[in-house]
């Protein structure tokens, strides 16, 4: 978390006024792996839930709600219906919060969005859902990647 962090602050020049939106999505992406919210056992929509019904701000929820993806392993899952009721917003502050996730190793260190992948794939093995996931979301999730390095590069003129 403290690493996801780290890469949002570090995008402050390619998200502008929603830098603190980014950070705070950074910090909590991955709150719905706490085991006393974890009633569906998917961490988006368990986080998104969780932070709806404590009045967390609409955007942040909706940005925990679909981050990495999430929307495509919802399907996978036989969650979809419940992920809906969250809206993928997209965009700029969207790419970045995936960028962050998927350049940052488990333990916080910064790696490539293309190792990270390789990385899960290893950790969860052939026929795991989570690997079936990564394998069929590695085209849109490097597009993010891609996408907020390229604003980054831009930024630093």
């Amino acid at each position: 978390m403290q690493g996801v962090a780290s890469r949002a602050r570090s995008l402050r020049a390619v998200v502008g006024d929603d830098a603190a939106l980014l950070e705070a999505a950074a910090v909590l992406h991955d709150v719905g792996y706490a085991p006393d919210i974890a009633h569906t056992e998917f961490h988006p929509l368990d986080g998104a839930n969780f932070l709806s019904n404590i009045g967390a701000g609409r955007r942040l929820v909706h940005l925990v709600a679909h981050h990495s993806y999430a929307e495509l392993e919802a399907g996978l899952r036989g969650l979809s219906d419940e992920l809906a009721e969250y809206t993928d917003e997209q965009g700029t502050v969207r790419d970045a919060l995936w960028y962050c996730d998927l350049t940052t190793t488990p333990d916080g260190r910064e790696t490539t969005a293309r190792n990270r992948i390789a990385e899960i794939k290893k950790r969860y093995g052939r026929g795991h859902l989570v690997t079936d996931f990564i394998t069929a979301a590695e085209p849109v999730l490097l597009g993010a990647v891609d996408r907020t390095a390229e604003r980054l590069r831009v930024s630093k003129g």
